[in-house]
């Protein structure tokens, strides 16, 4: 982890109080996760108990302490996608990509997750790539998405 990287973070908040959060957030940013060396320098940084910046940083679900993949598949568990076979999306997608939800590919290319609900109910099944929404995706579709034929599934749909 650069070192110069993390100073120039934590100058920014150089005074100011009650910083933590937003401390946490820009780091992770830089970084794509929380190195145990940024949470140890952000604690001298704020005179304060390394295990109270690691008590934030873990009990909120949005910061990760080990590195993620480059793009985030997420795929959606609410009852709508649920009934409607997300558990299968769910299944393919740990298949293709030769991890459990939660994990990271070896490669650092993709992480996996599982969410509760992500508001879209009406395109049940869904999953999500990054930015990228799949409305009512299929086993098969999960497998192109996955596989970096992403374009055939725009034209199966046509």
């Amino acid at each position: 982890m650069p070192e110069a990287r993390l100073k120039k973070i934590l100058s920014v908040f150089e005074g100011k109080r009650g910083g933590l959060i937003p401390m946490l957030q820009r780091v992770q940013e830089e970084f794509g996760y929380l190195p145990e060396e940024a949470l140890a320098e952000i604690a001298e940084f704020l005179h304060v108990p390394v295990s109270q910046v690691f008590s934030v940083a873990t009990f909120y679900a949005h910061f990760y302490l080990t590195r993620r993949g480059d793009h985030l598949v997420r795929v959606c568990q609410g009852t709508a996608c649920h009934i409607r076979g997300g558990q299968d999306v769910l299944e393919t997608a740990q298949h293709c990509l030769g991890i459990k939800t939660g994990e990271t590919t070896a490669d650092y290319k993709y992480s996996l997750e599982r969410v509760a609900c992500l508001g879209s109910c009406a395109l049940a099944p869904l999953m999500v790539v990054d930015d990228i929404l799949y409305p009512k995706i299929t086993t098969g579709k999960v497998v192109k998405a996955l596989s970096g034929k992403a374009d055939d599934i725009e034209d199966e749909d046509q």
